[in-house]
């Protein structure tokens, strides 16, 4: 789904859930090579690349999540969950943590072990030199107790785009994928459905048929 559709597509859910014309909603996409940037983007996390961005076709969007810059693209698993957040948890912080807790659940099926970092969001990995790699990225939004934005897990795909930006503003990180860690390609859709059993056991929330 193209970013901008996706975009407004939220916005329209949060309206509607904020009416309760819907229920909780959960939104797994993959995007075209993109970059996004948070309120605490600062330019140099990207500046610098601003001319080889636009030479790869990488469009940019600013929007109203929180974290700074990142790259969205295909073999990216991107979700957006659309909650009334005060229905699971107390507030932002505890909603982070369960959407980590989510990935590293969907990661643990692949036997990836994953963590928490002690001082940044997102979920990681071990890599080499014992040091930690940045496997997924969290970004949310809460809009009048709805959320909006959500969380993207590296799957397979290409990793250079990361290299031109400074992700999530972390100097010196280094982002992985569960390709790179197993050494192989993996199914999307095996992934996509691992990551919906997950969110409905974290957030207690029973699957509805289509």
């Amino acid at each position: 789904m193209p970013f901008a559709e996706a975009w407004d597509l939220q916005k329209t859910l949060v309206q509607e859930r904020l009416q309760d014309r819907i229920p909780d909603t959960l939104i797994l996409t993959q995007h075209e090579p993109i970059l996004t940037f948070g309120r605490t983007t600062k330019p140099e996390h990207w500046e610098t690349s601003r001319s080889l961005l636009q030479a790869k076709g990488i469009t940019l969007f600013h929007i109203e999540r929180g974290g700074s810059v990142t790259y969205h693209g295909p073999g990216q698993l991107v979700g957006y969950p659309i909650l009334r957040l005060r229905n699971f948890c107390p507030g932002p912080k505890v909603y982070v943590h369960q959407l980590e807790e989510v990935l590293i659940r969907t990661l643990a099926a692949w036997d990836i072990y994953a963590c928490r970092h002690d001082t940044h969001r997102g979920v990681w990995v071990e890599g080499s030199g014992n040091s930690l790699e940045k496997i997924a990225s969290i970004g949310v939004r809460i809009d009048r107790g709805i959320t909006m934005h959500g969380f993207a897990l590296n799957v397979n795909g290409d990793l250079w785009p990361f290299s031109l930006i400074t992700p999530c503003g972390i100097e010196g990180v280094q982002v992985t994928s569960m390709a790179k860690v197993l050494d192989r390609s993996l199914d999307m859709k095996e992934v996509q459905e691992r990551i919906i059993q997950e969110f409905s056991t974290v957030f207690g929330l029973p699957l509805l048929p289509n």
